[in-house]
This record gives C-alpha cells, structure tokens and sequence, in this order.
C-alpha cells in the first residue's frame, strides 16, 4: 500500500462569508441589537451592539470628514481600550487601511512603520507602562507643536498629515479623540452608506507588521475576505453563540486580539471583555468571575501566569467552558490544568501566524486528551496543508518532519509594498511558507516540532527544543523553560537551556542534568543551563530567542565560537 503522504483540506460545509466587514457588521447589528457587544472594565464601559454602532459608524463618518479615503493608512498605537475596536470598524467601514502599531514600538520602529505603510492618519494613547506616546510622536515630529491639527507636516514623518490623540489633555496639532468625533455633524449617514458600498471584500483592509526579530518587520497585508472569514471559522470551531462572553488579554494590535477576539466574537453576536490595558493575571481571574465569562484566550505563559496567581483559588471560574491557547508552543502539562483546575474542558489550541489571518489549525471538542494537549490539531475549514521537505519542497510521508506550508482564503495579499519577500514567502501556487517544523499523524493532526531556524545541529544531529523543553518541563520545579543551540568549536552548536524555577524552589545545574541522564539522549541533554525570572520576548508573549542566544553568547564568553562559519 502506497504511504499517506502530508496533506489535508478542509472540507466544511459552512460556506465562506463574501461580505465586507462593514456590511457583516451591520447585519449582526441587526440580529442582536441589544446583545453586550463590548466591556471594558479599566474604562467601565459597556456597550450594545446597537450602542456599538452608533459610535463606530460616527468614526467612521468623522474621517471621512477628516479626509481620510479608500485605500489611504490609518493607524492606531494605544494598548486595549474601546476607541480600538471603534477604530478598527470604522476603518473597515469606509475603506481605509488599518494599521496595527505594536505598543511596545520605540522610536525608530514607530518612525519605520508609519513611513513604510505611508500611514496619513494616527491615533494614539498618552502612554503605555514606560513609553510616553506623546513625547515620542513629538520628538519625531516637532512640527506638531505648532501645526494645525490635521495639517501636519513633518521632515520625518511626510505621509502623517493627522493625529488623534486618547488623553484627557489638549496636545498641540492634535484633535482629541472627543474632538475627533464631532467632525462626523456635517456628514450625512447616506455619505458612510455610499462610501461602504464601495468596498469589495477582497480589498486590502488592514496591515500587521510581524515581530521582526531579525531585520525590520513585514506589514503583511490582510483583506476583509482574509480576517472577517478567519475570525468566524475559529469561533465556529469553538461552538461560540450569541450568549458567549469572551476574556480577552492579548493586545488588539496582534491578529490573535483583532481577528480571533473581536472578530470571533463579532461573527457571533458575542459579548468581547477586555480585563486591563495590558496584560494583567488578576484582572484576567477577576474579569472572569465578574462577567460569568464562557472563554478566555491567551498565549501560554499567559495561562501560566493565571494558575500562578498567588489568589488563583479564590475565584469563582465555573462559568468557563472554553478558550484558545496560541501564539507559541504550549506545555503539555499546563494544557492538562487549564482543563481541569480552570474549568476549561473544551479548551482549543490553534496554530497559525499572522500572514495566514491568522489560524490553519485547530484543535476540537470530543478529540481525544492526547490529541487537545498534545497536537495543534487539525486544518481548518476551507484551507489546505501540507508538510513539505525544505530542501526539495517535495511532499513528506506523514509521520516524517518537514516545513509547514498554508493555502487558501486566509493567505495574505502579500507583504505591504515588498514583492521580493512576499515571492519568499508565498510561491507561485499560492503556497504560505511557514518556516515552523512540523509532523503530520495518520489523522492529519499536526504537531508542531520547532523552527527551521531554531533547529540546533550538535555535531551532525538535529534537535528540536521543543522536545527537550517539554522533557524538562516534566521536573517538579520547573515552571518554565525554554532550549536554544549555542555556537561550539568542537560540535558547531550545543543545547542550552533557560530555567525558571516555580517559587521557592532552587535547583542545580547538576541536579537538571542528572534528571535528564537516562530519560533523552545523551547529545540532547543540555550543556549549559541558566536559571532565570524571565524570558525576552515580544509583547504578543513569543520568546525572543534570537535575543535570548545574543545575551548567553556574551555570559558564557563564546564570542570566538560565534564567528566560526560553518558549513
């Protein structure tokens, strides 16, 4: 019998949404009207669906006052706060380009991501923890101090002509976010209906600069086809109704926020609850309890974080049932509590990245235990997959690792204003290379072994972190850990691993290898191990282990081993 190889479509009989964003909007407006569409609990806000509109469909009049046309930029760098979420429909309502600022962004990567999407319009808050927006939008352009607002004109910013700000305090060359909104008087309802009527679901709506861990980011490209459709089959998948109430701490700036959260929710006529700006664990258990929430979604060490919260058993989590865990590999054993200790039974892992909208597989209610902790499940409806060898992109043997490759209706529209890294990217069958290491099971779900990049070669030998990450997680002091390769003279790379002890606990290098010798691989076990309060990573939650190799190749004094080359 000829062997199965590595791919799988997704056969689903709920058929594709061909709408806009903004006529969907409405129409779920329509079917639930008095629906809680949103809570804010930092801003005690509550507001209808009904309510919603209202004040999305007055935005998105008030640019069109300002000026603002189809396919022009529009960005928003704010932490999680009601005027995103207007913002984000009221861009998708007139046709606008809704570009996504990182919170955490400094100075020369908010100059790089405004000056490469061209953005003309931008909102933002006062501040976020340590960054002070307004002094740092200034120092880039100190025209503002005496520009009128929505005239700017700035050496280094020239495509910025408006700025929005969310302060309560008037900010020169600047309309408050109040302010802002009186501009849509003079613009007349039919004025939105005829600009809404012009936007087909295939156009460009939103653009996601990816983490640029090497390099500057990516603004990969996303249209409402791509998104509205992805944020509906993640919800579906999770058996989401209108009485759904869903927690939600990752930043609105990242797809898992805006499509998956708000999105997700939209589709349904669910209740999205934000707890804090930013991520806060007690705000997440307190929000929970407060608002009877069904779901909460999260990246891992967001849920551990949760289950460690030093009063995690004095809420009331019954109301539960499920969530999403994404954004990075997830430890089987944290999977386990999140179901029982959580009271999230039917809890979902998805996988995907931002240039795929972002979800291509899913995990399902009734799979069995190993495959909900252990997989990333399966394709999603109406997409394909398959795993491929990198070296000659030929098709792999289930069972057998290779690269993960997406097509279908979520793949991007390409990266924003860069053909050679979006043909890198997506060839010319339209596949989305993911770069992440992967196996296909006889059932075709998939887990997820690393990144090629990741992938540490010690003499000869592949390893994949992941599996010795999960290993170590195994140790009872553990409460987290994460593995990356080292350069080495004799072996070209060698294991190291970045410890985080549970409280109170102390542990030895010794003792962590002697836990290891016997139970993986002799060349697997780690060689070098720092016990550490943190790991650097991005604001999404994703460990920066580019960074994370830099810092260890200073501490352990390898700077010579870094600069053999090797074959």
């Amino acid at each position: 019998m000829k062997e199965q190889l590595s791919y799988a479509s997704g056969i689903c009989h709920q058929p594709l949404i061909g709408k806009t964003i903004g006529d969907f909007f409405d129409e779920i407006v329509e079917l639930y009207p008095d629906n809680e569409a949103l809570v804010v609990q930092h801003q005690d806000i509550r507001l209808t669906y009904r309510q919603l509109k209202h004040q999305v469909d007055t935005c998105a009049r008030a640019l069109i006052a300002a000026g603002v046309e189809k396919g022009e930029r529009a960005g928003i760098w704010a932490p999680n706060c009601a005027e995103w979420t207007v913002f984000q429909y009221a861009t998708a309502k007139i046709g606008a380009i809704l570009v996504n600022i990182n919170p955490s962004y400094r100075l020369h990567e908010l100059e790089y991501a405004l000056n490469q999407s061209g953005c003309r319009f931008l909102v933002l808050a006062d501040q976020f923890k340590k960054s002070n927006y307004i002094e740092m939008l200034n120092e880039l352009a100190p025209e503002l101090a005496t520009s009128e607002p929505g005239r700017l004109a700035a050496d280094k910013l020239p495509h910025l002509k408006a700025v929005v700000h969310l302060g309560e305090h008037p900010q020169p060359g600047m309309w408050s976010w109040s302010g802002f909104l009186k501009k849509s008087e003079p613009v007349a309802p039919e004025m939105l209906a005829e600009r809404q009527v012009r936007c087909c679901f295939d156009d460009p709506i939103n653009i996601q600069y990816t983490s640029g861990t090497t390099g500057f980011p990516k603004g990969a490209t996303l249209s409402h086809h791509n998104i509205l459709n992805n944020g509906f089959f993640v919800a579906e998948t999770m058996n989401f109704k209108p009485e759904d109430r869903l927690i939600l701490p990752v930043p609105l700036y990242h797809c898992f926020g805006m499509v998956l959260g708000n999105l997700g929710c939209l589709t349904h006529g669910a209740t999205v609850i934000y707890p804090s700006p930013g991520f806060e664990p007690e705000a997440v258990l307190r929000a929970a309890e407060q608002e009877r929430a069904t779901a909460i979604y999260g990246v891992p060490t967001m849920f551990i974080a949760e289950l460690e919260e030093p009063g995690f058993g004095k809420y009331d989590l019954s109301s539960l049932r499920t969530g999403i865990m994404a954004g990075a590999p997830c430890p089987v054993e944290v999977m386990k509590k999140v179901k029982t200790v959580m009271h999230m039974p039917e809890i979902q892992i998805a996988y995907g990245m931002t240039e795929t909208s972002p979800v291509s597989t899913q995990t399902r209610p009734g799979a069995s235990l190993e495959k909900q902790v252990s997989t990333v499940g399966r394709v999603h409806p109406h997409l394909e997959i398959k795993i491929i060898n990198p070296e000659n992109q030929k098709v792999v043997p289930r069972g057998t690792t290779g690269e993960l490759c997406t097509r279908g209706y979520s793949v991007m529209l390409g990266y924003w204003r860069d053909e050679a890294k979006t043909r890198e990217a997506i060839d010319q069958a339209r596949w989305m290379h993911s770069g992440d290491l992967a196996i296909m099971d006889a059932e075709g779900y998939i887990n997820i072994v690393g990144r090629i990049k990741d992938m540490i070669i010690r003499g000869g030998e592949n390893i994949y972190p992941r599996e010795i990450e999960e290993f170590l997680f195994t140790h009872p002091k553990v409460s987290e850990v994460q593995v990356i390769g080292v350069p080495d003279e004799k072996y070209g790379e060698e294991v190291m691993a970045w410890i985080k002890l549970k409280e109170r606990e102390m542990a030895t290098e010794e003792e962590i290898k002697a836990y290891c010798r016997g139970n993986i691989a002799h060349y697997k076990i780690p060689r070098y191990i720092k016990f550490t309060e943190s790991f650097p990573m991005t604001v999404t939650g994703k460990i920066r282990k580019i960074e994370m190799r830099q810092v260890s190749v200073e501490e352990l004094g390898l700077g010579k081993e870094a600069k053999i080359e090797m074959a």
